[in-house]
């Protein structure tokens, strides 16, 4: 089973047990996170997607540590005008673990398709 959810304006594919890196969260080490805007679930290929996210389903998270990414160094240089600028940049992250994808979907109402089919029939 696996999921794709936003976290942090970011999508990614997640699974039970599996260890993420993403932009910085607020929290603790070691506290729980839930993330609620789950756009796909696959549920051994039954899959549901969200119109623009599925509803009832949510993910739970706990944070292991906050940590900064590697060195991004940013090299701007114009040939013969002597124009040479270097800036560089490290990403807070924090990485999380996905303790589970729980929340199963409701089950989808159908009393209005029976309304329908007893008005088209009168």
């Amino acid at each position: 089973m696996y999921a794709i959810v936003d976290i942090a304006g970011q999508q990614f594919k997640v699974e039970k047990d599996m260890k993420v890196y993403v932009h910085r969260l607020e929290g603790k080490e070691g506290a729980n996170v839930e993330f609620d805007n789950v756009l796909l679930v696959d549920n051994d290929g039954k899959v549901t997607v969200g119109t623009p996210k599925v509803e009832g389903v949510k993910i739970s998270a706990k944070i292991l540590s906050h940590l900064k990414d590697d060195k991004v160094i940013i090299f701007k240089k114009k040939r013969r005008k002597g124009y040479q600028k270097s800036n560089g940049h490290r990403q807070y992250l924090t990485q999380i673990q996905i303790e589970s994808i729980g929340g199963e979907k409701a089950a989808k109402k159908a009393a209005p398709k029976k309304e329908k089919a007893e008005k088209a029939a009168e």
